[in-house]
């Protein structure tokens, strides 16, 4: 056997040069077509494993898959990595611009609120999501230590359980090679910004670096943000490469104001103002990651793949949404360890072109604390919350890829899950049982057919599923009996194109529905949970990636979605027919990159999205609607050094964020995005 690394040697850094040219959100568009045997579209540099070994990859076996290479990331002009995903295809992007909470992706017409979150975020493939289901792990990743993002749309991988409801994304930093990366970038609003990354790479060894720190004023007063991320990876594969084995560390510290939530008139004609009783508000985060990586052949066609993993996260932050509301002190302290295994054999058989087949076990253990204080000015006055709750995950999964000829796949699987945990209210001294859920079954199937050699065909069913979070999984009064789980059901189908060289594309329509959703509380003092009911999300996705001359790309995304809900819950009686709040119909996105001159490369982009629902009875308006334009030029000034200028909402478009609390203000909350921004950046490379 040989395990491939992931090389990324100094040779191979020179080679890709030309591809990092390309400033931002534009960076090496190059569509890469995976092959025709699969609907998998690749946006930039990848490097591919082709070592017949290990499990089974995610190109492989899913058919809804977009993958982002980090030539394209790495210099795009980010604050967090959640704006990264401003690139990926049929993403909404959820700004909330209130210090650590800066804001989340959501997909498949499931929304960024925090309500539902249904996508599952793994970081080299340690599952890396809070309780609630939030993803503040992703702000420990900086763009320059990211290889490249996988992101799986759907309800066909049999991988993952809890959280993946609508789909997964898993952000691959570099491990291995020989390299030295350094970044520095200034901006707007005081925006001062060092990203290094170091690579070494020997016989045996490898060693991954990284450090980053960002610091900045903020486009609104009160927003002065502080944070500092590091990182070390190390694997070992011996002489014989019979193994690989690998420890990975990373720690975060971050620290940011909160410009707080506005009245409509402020946000529209003093977007950068903030309130006077949001001025002691802030918030700090600190998190660690620590995981053990193995990766071996049992035998000449059987691979196991291990991993082991421990997650701590303290969050503490002070917000007051509203001026005749109090300030309110939220901690969070969460503790996760698991592990994580997968054993895949291919084996050979004369009347099939290929077979493989994967199982696999996880497990994982919460100890959670959220406590919540009424303060003035930081300091407090009263506890509302104390609750400690443990919440437990034991899953597994097969999975088989079928090829009877070289132009079918077949991909069955099944999954299971268990769930268990206890919870105690220390204010009151009453402990609750969790909802004993049962064996959560789910069943799957994907099929990609290419009987062209310019086009796959494929179509996915599933089933995954949602639990309450919280103090929402356990049976607390008046809820006496077990509550099921909410079954998910969904499917697609589509079609991958690739009828010339400098065309490739995707066209799918898909289809989600929800047997009984909740939805959580955002300001609600216990925790609680609204029934919402029976939904469904339905759309198309469209994307289209032209490369038709050397150096200059296009490529062109959009998604229509729809919500509905089918039968009210108990929470919401009147609310049949409704859509479901913050869930814009369109989401797209455009850009074009040209080579002005061999060592100037200029590009420009779009994001936009339509208007949405404020809450579920669709009776407080319609915000959200944006469209914004960047412009960005790169100048490589030797083989090693580049400088490059990106110019962010161009058209210093007003765009904002809005929310409705029912549980205190009783009115839309409003939070103004950034205006046109200006920032330069200095990059070496060798």
């Amino acid at each position: 056997m040989a395990f491939q690394r992931s090389h990324t040697s100094a040779r191979l850094s020179r080679a890709r040069q030309t591809c990092l040219l390309v400033t931002g959100a534009l960076s090496a568009t190059h569509a890469f077509a995976a092959t025709v045997q699969d609907s998998t579209l690749t946006l930039g540099t990848v490097t591919v494993n082709s070592a017949q070994s290990g499990p089974l990859s995610t190109t492989s076996v899913l058919s809804s898959v977009d993958i982002l290479g980090g030539d394209v990331i790495e210099k795009m002009p980010v604050t967090y990595s959640w704006e990264l995903f401003s690139r990926v295809p049929g993403v909404e992007l959820t700004e909330f611009n209130q210090g650590t909470t800066s804001g989340k992706i959501s997909f498949r017409g499931f929304n960024g609120e925090g309500e539902v979150n249904a996508v599952k975020l793994l970081i080299d493939g340690i599952p890396s999501n809070s309780n609630d289901g939030n993803m503040p792990f992703m702000d420990m990743v900086f763009p320059l230590d990211i290889d490249n993002i996988e992101v799986v749309r759907g309800t066909s991988d049999p991988r993952y359980g809890l959280n993946n409801i609508a789909g997964n994304v898993n952000i691959n930093t570099r491990i291995g090679g020989d390299y030295t990366k350094a970044r520095v970038r200034y901006g707007s609003y005081g925006t001062r910004e060092t990203q290094l990354a170091k690579g070494i790479e020997t016989a045996n060894w490898t060693q991954n670096y990284f450090l980053a720190y960002q610091k900045s004023d903020g486009y609104r007063d009160h927003a002065d943000q502080d944070r500092v991320s590091v990182a070390g990876k190390w694997f070992y594969t011996p002489d014989d490469e019979a193994y690989r084995i690998g420890l990975i560390l990373r720690h975060y510290e971050g620290q940011a104001d909160e410009p707080g939530y506005l009245t409509g008139s402020n946000a529209h004609h003093h977007p950068s103002m903030t309130n006077p009783y949001n001025d002691t508000d802030q918030g700090t985060r600190r998190m660690n990651s620590a995981s053990l990586h193995l990766d071996t052949d049992v035998a000449p066609d059987v691979s196991l793949s291990a991993k082991a993993y421990l997650n701590t996260f303290d969050d503490r932050r002070w917000t007051r949404y509203w001026s005749t509301s109090t300030q309110q002190e939220r901690d969070a302290y969460e503790t996760q360890y698991g592990a994580i295994t997968s054993l895949t054999w291919r084996p050979q058989v004369d009347w099939l072109h290929a077979l493989a087949l994967e199982s696999g076990l996880d497990t994982q253990r919460q100890q959670n604390v959220s406590e919540r204080y009424s303060t003035v000015e930081r300091v407090r006055t009263a506890q509302t919350r104390d609750q400690h709750f443990d919440f437990n995950t034991v899953g597994g999964y097969v999975q088989a890829v079928i090829e009877p000829t070289d132009t079918l796949k077949i991909i069955p699987a099944y999954r299971v899950d268990t769930l268990s945990g206890d919870y105690t209210d220390e204010l009151t001294g009453l402990s609750y049982n969790m909802n004993d859920y049962g064996l959560i079954k789910q069943p799957k199937l994907s099929v990609v057919y290419s009987p062209w050699s310019v086009a796959s065909v494929y179509a996915n069913w599933g089933r995954t599923f949602q639990v309450g979070t919280g103090s929402s999984s356990f049976k607390m009064p008046p809820q006496t009996d077990d509550l099921a789980p909410s079954i998910n059901d969904g499917w697609e189908t589509g079609i991958k194109f690739n009828p010339t060289p400098w065309l490739d594309g995707r066209l799918a329509y898909w289809q989600q529905t929800a047997s009984g959703e909740v939805s959580r509380r955002l300001n609600d003092p216990s925790g609680a949970s609204d029934n919402v009911g029976r939904t469904r999300r339905w759309g198309y996705d469209l994307q289209l990636n032209l490369h038709p001359g050397e150096g200059t790309e296009a490529w062109l995304a959009y998604s229509w979605q729809y919500s509905k809900i089918l039968k009210a819950g108990a929470t919401y009686p009147d609310s049949a027919g409704n859509e479901i709040d913050h869930v814009p119909h369109h989401v797209y996105n455009a850009g074009a990159s040209y080579p002005l001159t061999p060592s100037v490369q200029v590009s420009g982009w779009m994001n936009g999205q339509s208007d949405y629902y404020l809450e579920k009875n669709n009776t407080q308006g319609r915000y959200g609607a944006y469209v914004l334009f960047n412009l960005g030029a790169t100048w490589k000034i030797t083989e090693h050094l580049s400088v490059d200028v990106q110019l962010k909402n161009l058209a210093n478009r007003y765009y904002e964020y809005v929310w409705y609390d029912p549980d205190g203000a009783q009115a839309a909350l409003h939070s103004p995005g950034d205006g046109r921004a200006l920032y330069t950046g200095l990059s070496l490379d060798f």
